[in-house]
């Protein structure tokens, strides 16, 4: 690991003489704040962690073990519908810049044992026909549930899997002829060209009709100053979605498109642009609010490791499964690996104190639940096709984080706990969207470290 960080470092050396020389295209003379806004320092809000306690723990623990744990065949392929309509406003004309295209996948590049999964909608055994002691003739009770009809079996997959269904934060896809798989790791998440009106239009909705608001304030983006009116729960739902927009932008910033593609390139050069990740975080460009918005990428990142801590005793019993039984192993091995350092994290978000009371509790509840699965849907209204994957991905991700939070079924669960005997499932959707959610967020977090030695 001490070698890895001192290769590190000297990577971080050469890059910074190749910026200095102009190989970037975007160098800029250096002043005395270009250290300072990215900086972050103290105690995240609404959290008990500091900020270099997360890049430490990010950067040398986490970060390293996901970029590899990401492209396992698992989790590099996500299904996704690119193609539904738009539910709120007429569609805008679709992105006709070529880098925001997403090549699907072919029927044979996918491995057999994901179609086989993704094509179940309730995983694991039946949960209402479990063993009976065949040799017990007085076991009245195994005899009737024996004689269940497929019918009946498949009444009550219904009924339970509407039961998990209302405690989902987005709105789930049903895969249809329009769905595809995609390759995560061959359709990246960078810039693509895609801004403008239509893209504005996205966040202002999100923000203006969806993210609750402290009283008196009508524009789009909320002024931190005013989140102290605000109740946590609330504050919450802000830092997160205004964490997961710090988070793409950063993306933006750091696989920005330099040069068109040429004779000798073909796909372009894709490099870190210092003016445009200037233009989205630094006061002066931000009405001072760039800063703060960084802060919400950490509360975001400890919201969604909280739960990814909380369903280690599930994740740690999942198969996996793709077909490929050697790389199968590794991936198990490899989640347990994380899924161990993530629980020794001492400073992990804590989620017990939000939705305390009764009637009060369970309408905000509802109402959070009711935004974000509008979010969701709006999701549906980005024209670039690139963009809309990972913005779906990335919600879904991070609706499946407040489920697992929220939902209460993940509460007290356990290793020793019998897998058979649960009543709720995650869709291998769930897992792929959570794993590359987190590890979108972790990216972000190790780049912001990068661009910060660089404006050093």
């Amino acid at each position: 690991m001490f070698i890895l960080h001192m290769i590190r470092n000297n990577m971080k050396y050469l890059w910074s003489a190749l910026l200095i020389i102009g190989v970037s295209g975007s160098y800029f003379s250096s002043h005395e704040d270009d250290d300072c806004f990215c900086q972050l320092q103290g105690q995240i809000d609404d959290c008990t962690c500091n900020v270099d306690t997360v890049d430490h723990f990010n950067n040398v623990k986490i970060y390293p073990r996901l970029r590899s744990l990401l492209q396992k065949d698992y989790f590099r392929f996500f299904k996704v519908n690119l193609f539904k309509k738009c539910p709120f406003w007429q569609d805008y004309n679709q992105c006709g810049i070529k880098y925001c295209h997403v090549e699907p996948c072919k029927e044979n590049e996918v491995p057999k044992g994901l179609k086989e999964k993704d094509g179940k909608k309730i995983h694991g055994e039946n949960k209402y026909m479990k063993s009976i002691d065949c040799d017990n003739e007085f076991n009245e009770l195994g005899v009737i549930n024996t004689t269940l009809s497929d019918q009946a079996v498949e009444d009550f997959l219904l009924w339970s899997a509407y039961d998990d269904a209302q405690d989902n934060f987005c709105l789930l896809e049903d895969f249809d002829d329009d769905s595809n798989y995609v390759d995560l790791l061959l359709n990246p998440e960078r810039y693509t060209g895609y801004k403008g009106d239509a893209a504005h239009h996205i966040w202002q909705t999100i923000y203006r009709e969806n993210c609750f608001r402290p009283n008196g304030q009508i524009n789009s983006y909320i002024q931190s100053n005013g989140l102290n009116s605000m109740c946590l729960e609330e504050r919450v739902f802000y830092r997160a979605i205004s964490g997961l927009h710090a988070s793409i932008n950063i993306h933006v910033c750091v696989k920005y498109l330099l040069r068109e593609s040429s004779f000798k390139n073909s796909n372009g050069e894709w490099g870190p642009n210092l003016d445009e990740f200037r233009k989205k975080f630094s006061p002066e460009t931000t009405n001072g609010e760039g800063p703060n918005w960084l802060r919400n990428l950490y509360f975001l990142y400890l919201l969604e490791l909280k739960a990814l801590k909380k369903a280690s005793p599930y994740l740690e019993k999942e198969e996996f499964y793709t077909g490929n039984d050697s790389e199968d192993w590794d991936t198990q091995l490899a989640i347990r690996d994380l899924l161990n350092i993530v629980k020794n994290f001492p400073h992990h978000f804590d989620e017990t104190t939000m939705f305390i009371g009764h009637n009060q509790a369970i309408k905000l509840k509802q109402e959070f639940k009711q935004h974000f699965r509008n979010i969701s849907s709006i999701m549906d209204c980005v024209g670039c096709e690139k963009c809309k994957l990972w913005g779906k991905l990335q919600i879904q991700g991070l609706g499946t984080a407040l489920k697992i939070l929220f939902s209460r079924k993940f509460d007290g669960l356990t290793l020793e706990d019998d897998s058979s005997e649960k009543s709720f499932q995650l869709l291998r959707s769930e897992i792929v969207a959570l794993l590359n959610s987190i590890g979108r967020l972790s990216t972000s977090i190790y780049e912001l470290d990068e661009f910060r030695f660089i404006l050093r």
